[in-house]
């Protein structure tokens, strides 16, 4: 079989590979941001789209990682899937959804977590569960059975891949490194030692 030189293509095998063998949350990746400092932090958070555009996550852009998004729009995502033995590095710059891609996707989340977008203090002090739970209430009560629009502190960022890297346990350790860089249209793939 002939190795994929379309890293996206390959990205998708491999995620419709892990959705048939991981158990819970295929598309969870860590999330990688930094301070404009350089200071890290990382996060789980599910991937919620992918294309040859890049890779689209959502969150509340008034928590730590939106703050971070907005002050350095750059970061990493990795993949790991421990049954597969594989995961993937993704590296790049990051841009904004456009504003019906995040209404849309809002659209297909169940009620209760739209409700719970618009409950959360992403990232902020809880003075207790009950505060959470209390605001749940309010915003069950102020949308009723009425449509719940996305919130705009509320939306989701793609990034743009400069880098992937594909992973894959091998024997002794010498496993497989297959590295992914666009070069106008097309990528240059290199491999590199473990």
């Amino acid at each position: 079989m002939a190795q994929a030189t379309d890293p996206y293509a390959l990205f998708a095998e491999w995620l419709a590979e892990a959705e048939k063998s991981e158990p819970n949350d295929p598309n969870a990746l860590c999330l990688a941001t930094s301070t404009p400092e350089g200071r890290p932090s990382a996060r789980m958070v599910l991937l919620k789209g992918h294309d040859d555009r890049g890779f689209v996550f959502y969150t509340n852009l008034e928590s730590r990682k939106g703050e971070q998004l907005a002050a350095n729009p750059f970061a990493a995502m990795c993949f790991h899937w421990k049954s597969l033995r594989r995961s993937i590095r993704v590296e790049g710059q990051i841009e904004s959804v456009t504003d019906a891609e995040a209404d849309a996707y809002y659209a297909t989340r169940p009620r209760g977590s739209r409700i719970g977008a618009w409950a959360s203090r992403q990232s902020r002090p809880l003075e207790g569960r009950w505060a959470l739970e209390k605001a749940v209430a309010d915003y069950t009560m102020k949308f009723g059975v009425s449509a719940i629009p996305r919130p705009a502190f509320w939306s989701g960022f793609r990034l743009i891949p400069d880098r992937i890297e594909f992973w894959r346990d091998m024997p002794f350790r010498l496993h497989e490194r297959r590295v992914f860089h666009p070069e106008g249209e097309a990528w240059r793939e290199e491999a590199l030692y473990p």
